[in-house]
């Protein structure tokens, strides 16, 4: 059975290379009919953060990546928290001791710093006799555990990448346990995924310097290596790996800000994998069943709030009215109780790609705004100042007498107006539109608005744009 698992560190946010890793994790396990699996891994205790394992499971809630196996759910292979799993780490790091893979390196950090050893270690305690190590012990001197690395070069196979070959003389001797008990990442990583029989191993490509221990260290346990897919970067638009501390956003950053869950899932699918076709917009489900490992790229992707944003205003295009009414009401500001807010709602639905945006595109439903007379002039629609003044007050002169004041005959006797003068439609409707709402665009035509402010306000209003373009 394919099992793969997400194992974030509770350091903080949870950024969007996170949740890509997540998000693929659980489509290749989805697709294959697998488990997808939750690890906390807090071994580097001095970088956690209180919170952030709340961050996680919020994280995965929200985006819909429901967990087979994990902290929070149990399941047959647990604990599913490093630190819990303490014991078991120095069990096989003694393993390694034993056979000849790995050595206790009794080296303090000043003796390391001062022999300039700290990031390549020259094996002063792989010198050691037997008897200088039991001494070591018996006095109770702290010691790490370190993976002797052999001679030669190893070679593995990413998903991704393909075959890559290494010297080993460029890899050093790291350490497997530090000397606080807790494994380092790397050593952690191995066991627990052998122990929890994961067959895939998602994570970003950046971590592709480790492979080589890796594979040293399934080899020297005699363990079947799980397939390893190493995503491309994700880059923001200044060409550098998206950071927190750059100002890039995270997951609860862009939900806070309007973008809606499915958007932001849908758009990071996208980056780095392709569907094989022009397609652009899928379900999670969808994306379960057309995910493959094949589409993933090598070439690093660019985060694109721009791209991210008008996928934002696709969906809203797509929600059920009603859904997206749900959303929107706490934005519809509107004061005046003759209006329905649905009607205002299903206004803007196809004119916004955030929430927030609502507000601003229904302001001068509650009071016409100051604006100038060059609203008026549109170049496409061969309207000035002059003209405008001239077709507004005959489309006065029409509204004034017109009943019932409905959307269907405020259009008629416009349009109705604009073929007496010779003209074409616009050049009636956008003055009227202008006039109606003060702004350079609206979330709807001139005869809507003006079937939605009532005759009584559509005309005041009217006759304010005129006494504006009478001014010049």
């Amino acid at each position: 059975m394919i099992r793969t698992r997400f194992a974030p560190s509770p350091t903080g946010f949870m950024h969007i290379g996170n949740l890509r890793t997540a998000l693929d994790e659980d489509l290749i396990a989805k697709n294959g009919g697998g488990r997808f699996i939750l690890r906390i891994e807090d071994t580097d205790q001095n970088r956690l953060v209180d919170g952030a394992v709340e961050i996680i499971h919020n994280t995965l809630r929200i985006a819909g990546l429901a967990h087979d196996e994990g902290p929070d759910i149990g399941g047959d292979y647990g604990p599913y928290i490093q630190s819990e799993r303490k014991d078991i780490y120095m069990e096989y790091a003694l393993r390694l001791i034993e056979s000849g893979h790995a050595y206790r390196c009794f080296c303090d950090r000043e003796r390391l710093e001062k022999a300039g050893e700290f990031e390549s270690y020259n094996r002063h305690c792989l010198k050691l006799s037997p008897e200088d190590v039991s001494a070591a012990l018996e006095s109770g001197t702290e010691f790490v555990v370190r993976q002797l690395i052999p001679e030669g070069e190893t070679s593995f196979t990413d998903a991704v990448y393909g075959r890559i070959t290494v010297n080993n003389a460029e890899l050093d001797d790291q350490v497997l346990m530090k000397s606080d008990g807790m494994p380092t990442y790397n050593f952690a990583n191995v066991v627990d995924d052998h122990l929890m029989e994961i067959t895939h191993v998602v994570r970003g490509s950046e971590y592709l310097s480790s492979m080589p221990k890796y594979t040293l260290l399934y080899g020297a346990f005699g363990w079947e290596q799980p397939e390893y897919v190493h995503l491309p970067l994700i880059l923001n638009a200044n060409g550098e790996k998206l950071s927190k501390r750059k100002g890039d956003s995270s997951f609860e950053d862009l939900i806070a800000m309007g973008y809606l869950p499915e958007a932001v899932l849908n758009y990071i699918a996208l980056l780095g994998w392709s569907p094989g076709d022009n397609e652009e917009f899928f379900t999670l489900d969808e994306l379960v069943s057309r995910f493959d490992i094949k589409g993933l790229s090598k070439s690093p992707s660019v985060f694109d709030m721009q791209k991210l944003m008008w996928m934002n205003g696709e969906c809203f295009k797509r929600m059920p009215p009603e859904e997206f009414f749900a959303l929107a009401r706490e934005f519809i500001t509107v004061k005046r109780g003759d209006i329905d807010p649905r009607r205002l709602a299903e206004m803007v639905r196809t004119r916004i790609s955030l929430p927030s945006e609502i507000a601003g595109l229904l302001d001068f439903i509650d009071e016409l705004p100051d604006y100038s007379s060059e609203l008026y002039v549109h170049k496409k629609m061969k309207t000035t100042v002059e003209s405008s003044l001239e077709h507004l007050q005959k489309a006065l002169d029409i509204l004034v007498e017109t009943e019932p004041w409905t959307e269907e005959v405020i259009h008629a006797r416009l349009v109705a107006l604009a073929e007496e003068l010779g003209i074409k439609n616009g050049q009636v409707l956008w003055p009227v539109r202008t006039a109606l709402s003060g702004k350079p665009a609206s979330p709807c035509g001139a005869t809507e608005l003006a079937e939605l402010l009532g005759k009584e306000e559509s005309l005041r209003r009217i006759k304010a744009g005129l006494e504006l373009l009478a001014r010049g």
